[in-house]
């Protein structure tokens, strides 16, 4: 009697941790996943080596990237996994860098993230004025110096957008939302 138990005890928690498995890689893959920043691209807003949450259920729902949001996306040069950035302007947008500002639609962007840092161009393979094409994004990191974003690699597909990045959870001194 006590072997059956034992053994009835051994065999739910198996079950157990199996479903508690299943169900955090579910939250992972449909809702939410964390994301460990790996550059200082995105200074003052997200540390290098912050932890940070995106929330993917959003485009699951066929929710699309909005100006403003920082957002997870596959690295188009391939040197990390993900890159998080800023999305500065989203498809039938027109952004030029004049003067080391962003103007977006002819008018001038405010970018108090950026704390007065000028924007350039990043090598000559984006040429502004640029039309961000129907379905793609442009991003950029708050560190304007210190960011490989869409102003080397010029618009990402919104398809390699993971999601929307909304809190920071590591380390505690840092613990809130994003902005």
């Amino acid at each position: 009697m006590k072997t059956q138990s034992v053994m009835r005890f051994l065999v739910e928690t198996i079950v157990l941790v199996a479903l508690a498995f299943v169900l955090a890689q579910g939250i992972k893959i449909f809702l939410v996943e964390p994301y460990m920043i790996p550059t200082g691209s995105m200074i003052p807003t997200i540390e290098e080596k912050d932890r940070v949450l995106a929330n993917k259920l959003s485009f699951w729902l066929g929710g699309k990237p909005r100006r403003g949001d920082i957002v997870v996306l596959d690295d188009p040069t391939k040197e990390y996994p993900q890159l998080i950035k800023r999305v500065i302007a989203i498809g039938g947008d027109t952004v030029d860098l004049q003067d080391g500002r962003v103007y977006l639609n002819g008018e001038l962007l405010d970018e108090y993230y950026v704390y007065g840092k000028p924007t350039k161009p990043a090598g000559d393979r984006v040429i502004y004025p640029l039309e961000v094409p129907q379905n793609m994004v442009l991003v950029m990191g708050d560190n304007r110096g210190n960011s490989i974003d869409g102003r080397s690699f010029g618009p990402t597909l919104v398809d390699n957008v993971n999601g929307r990045g909304f809190w920071t959870y590591w380390p505690l001194d840092r613990f809130g939302p994003l902005k």
